[in-house]
């Protein structure tokens, strides 16, 4: 049973003629004749009946008249359905983001995106940077949005561009003894307590990285807490306890409410500011076919690149 087997069955049943059939179809009335052969034939029913030089539907063509029609309408919904895909009229683009970039980052973004495109839904997962690249890698995520290393194991299937930057302010609460301090050297590092983001997590990767640049062991920090976001992380050190890196987007509102104090690592012996500065990654699968709602939300992140 082919679709045009149907349409040509449901201009008969509609004009109850094998010729008017045939003429609005704009196919010969043999091959209309042909068409409810093949189907009376694969089936063993008669569709209807030849009575002189009239036809009547039978039981059998009422019913495959009926869902015939719902078959068809059906296909009209679905091929519309991929017409508005094509043209960015409906559909669904998934992402995958770090907590940070999703919470800061990207809303202005999205936000742009769904004012050029209504009818498109956006599913956003937030996740450490190590979920986010997994996510990404086995197809769970049509885009990935992190800071950090990605992970080797995972190099070759994700293809990785800069579409933004993130840096860390180390800042610290009113009741510290840096609170009136602008600048700190890398030494001082170790006489503080220090309240970090957990194992896997991109601000804990950018931190880690700068430290061992400026010829610190990581290791040898006082970590009194490790938490699972750096909201949490952010509202512990403004309580009072220890020192944190903490994303800038963070954090200026804190700062200019003079809640927490950032203060720069600042090498002694060249006055040089020692920065925290990691590209924020766009993550995307290098063999996976990729949607014009994809292409789409990268012409976006571009825009915003050149600003």
């Amino acid at each position: 049973m082919t679709l045009e087997q149907l349409r040509i069955f449901l201009a008969v049943a509609e004009l109850m003629h094998f010729t008017r059939a045939a003429e609005t179809l704009y196919i010969t009335q043999p091959a209309v004749s042909a068409a409810i052969q093949t189907l009376e034939a694969e089936y063993g029913v008669k569709l209807f009946h030849r009575i002189g030089r009239h036809i009547e539907i039978t039981d059998a063509g009422k019913l495959l008249q009926l869902e015939a029609q719902k078959i068809l309408d059906q296909v009209s919904l679905t091929e519309r359905g991929l017409r508005e895909l094509n043209n960015l009229q409906r559909g669904e683009l998934k992402l995958g983001s770090s907590l940070t970039i999703g919470n800061y980052w990207l809303p202005d973004k999205i936000s742009h995106f769904k004012r050029q495109y209504p009818g498109i839904h956006i599913d956003c997962t937030l996740g450490n940077a190590e979920e986010i690249c997994e996510g990404t890698a086995t197809g769970l995520f049509d885009f990935g949005l992190v800071t950090g290393e990605v992970k080797a194991s995972l190099k070759n299937s994700l293809e990785q561009e800069v579409v933004g930057s993130d840096r860390l302010q180390i800042v610290v609460g009113t009741s510290h003894p840096w609170f009136k301090r602008t600048e700190i050297s890398p030494t001082e590092l170790h006489s503080t307590n220090w309240v970090m983001r957990e194992p896997g997590s991109g601000a804990q990767q950018m931190f880690e990285q700068a430290l061992q640049d400026w010829g610190i062991d990581p290791g040898k920090l006082d970590v009194v807490l490790n938490l699972s976001s750096s909201e949490m992380v952010k509202a512990v050190v403004e309580s009072g306890v220890g020192a944190a890196a903490i994303p800038e987007l963070m954090v200026k509102k804190e700062i200019q409410l003079s809640t927490l104090h950032a203060v720069h690592v600042v090498d002694r012996s060249s006055g040089k500011k020692l920065e925290i500065v990691q590209p924020v990654w766009k993550l995307k699968h290098r063999q996976r076919f990729q949607t014009r709602i994809a292409n789409a939300f990268e012409q976006i992140l571009a825009q915003y690149l050149r600003l």
